[in-house]
């Protein structure tokens, strides 16, 4: 089946069985209540939608000739031959998922349902621009293509996280900070000359936030994933959707001003900015700056687990300043969920104490009154599972599928 060249904003991802809510005529549309993959009779699927038999069977029959859905074994008879169930087959497709960080690349083999399949990590420096990085994501996406044994043909689309704002829309990035000879790069062309299929990119801090939520906070529809390492970002689900402002910068929480660094001058030219006291190589720089040796985030994060007290105070007043910030954002959005993830945020317990003294100090007592902090659980995949989703949300979404069954005929 061929999905066809996306270059528009993700879709919205409805897994609602109501067909009061739901255009049910394609079936695209129908394919939407098998996503959950619970395995239905015909018979079930025309009563919960009310369509008739013969058409849902015509749907069904073109859903199992592109290999998304297919047998699920037979429900209990009454009597006679019993019916057959069938069922979404994530294992249909896979999603090639890239997570281009400052220094690292991890890539992951994923099915359709965002199980990892297999995984390849890599140390590169974003600075050394897209055509090197690039590059040897297509070249490592082979690998992991053919080592898993999978052909190129099955591959449904492949996501991309970049460390820097990104026009969603196009796959461009924006006048990243920390990414010279990106600004304005095609991205999505550059990796279609190896593999011609949909490919959607985005911050990586926002698909940090969908890979997070999607596996472990579902239920939160108001949601804030925390990237505190090289850089300082969030990523925003407000009412299930994910935010990106006009240009793609919602989030950046890194260049927002706090009063204890009024005389830190930031990478980006102003003074005071958060990633310039909170982030991995700023509380290193203020360690070396103590008598305490360290020259990144790894360092700092070494440090606190030999339980050295400099290093473990320097990360909590860290969190403070994350949390002098996030007070504001707060009040502004009233999440029910704050996950601090990053580097220093995977094993961050004392920046997360820091961060959850100021929110609950600061905040109004109405926006915390339900409001949860935690640290990531995704870890180093959240990432990679949001790289995966972004995927499958448009590959799967109505539109797209009802395309690809008519292109097949």
């Amino acid at each position: 089946m061929s999905l066809a060249s996306p270059r528009t904003s993700e879709p919205s991802d409805p897994h609602r069985e109501n067909a009061a809510d739901a255009n049910l005529s394609r079936a695209g549309d129908l394919f939407q209540l098998l996503r959950d993959g619970k395995a239905r009779t015909r018979a079930e699927l025309a009563v919960s939608t009310g369509l008739a038999r013969s058409t849902i069977a015509a749907r069904i029959d073109a859903l199992m000739n592109s290999g998304l859905v297919g047998p699920a074994g037979e429900a209990s008879s009454s009597g006679g031959r019993p019916p057959s169930r069938i069922a979404f087959k994530p294992s249909a497709r896979v999603v090639l998922a890239a997570d281009v960080g400052a220094t690292h690349v991890n890539l992951a083999l994923t099915d359709l349902g965002g199980t990892v399949l297999a995984e390849s990590r890599f140390k590169q420096d974003v600075a050394q621009g897209p055509d090197v990085v690039l590059g040897k994501v297509v070249d490592a996406g082979s690998a992991l293509l053919r080592d898993s044994g999978r052909s190129p043909k099955e591959l449904a689309g492949i996501g991309i996280g970049l460390p820097g704002p990104v026009e969603h829309a196009t796959g461009v990035p924006v006048k990243p900070p920390i990414m010279p000879g990106w600004d304005g790069f095609d991205v999505v062309s550059f990796v279609q000359q190896t593999f011609p299929v949909p490919v959607l990119v985005d911050n990586d801090v926002n698909i940090m936030a969908l890979g997070e939520r999607n596996a472990f906070w579902p239920d939160h529809s108001n949601f804030l994933f925390i990237k505190v390492a090289t850089g300082v970002g969030a990523g925003i689900i407000s009412s299930g959707e994910l935010q990106r402002g006009a240009n793609g910068t919602a989030g950046d929480l890194g260049h927002v001003r706090v009063p204890r660094g009024d005389t830190v001058l930031c990478r980006c030219g102003n003074y005071g900015c958060l990633e310039a006291i909170a982030s991995g190589p700023a509380i290193a720089k203020a360690l070396t700056e103590a008598g305490v040796s360290a020259t990144n985030g790894a360092d700092v994060l070494r440090l606190v687990a030999e339980g050295n007290l400099q290093a473990i105070h320097a990360l909590r007043q860290a969190g403070r300043d994350v949390g002098d910030v996030l007070a504001t954002v707060v009040n502004l959005l009233n999440p029910s969920m704050i996950v601090i993830g990053g580097s220093l945020g995977q094993v961050g317990e004392h920046l997360m104490a820091g961060v959850r003294e100021v929110v609950y100090r600061r905040s109004l007592p109405l926006a915390t009154s339900h409001l949860r902090i935690g640290l990531s659980m995704a870890g180093e995949q959240a990432a990679i599972l949001g790289a995966s989703a972004l995927v499958t949300q448009y590959v799967l979404s109505p539109a797209v599928i009802e395309a690809s069954l008519q292109a097949a005929g």
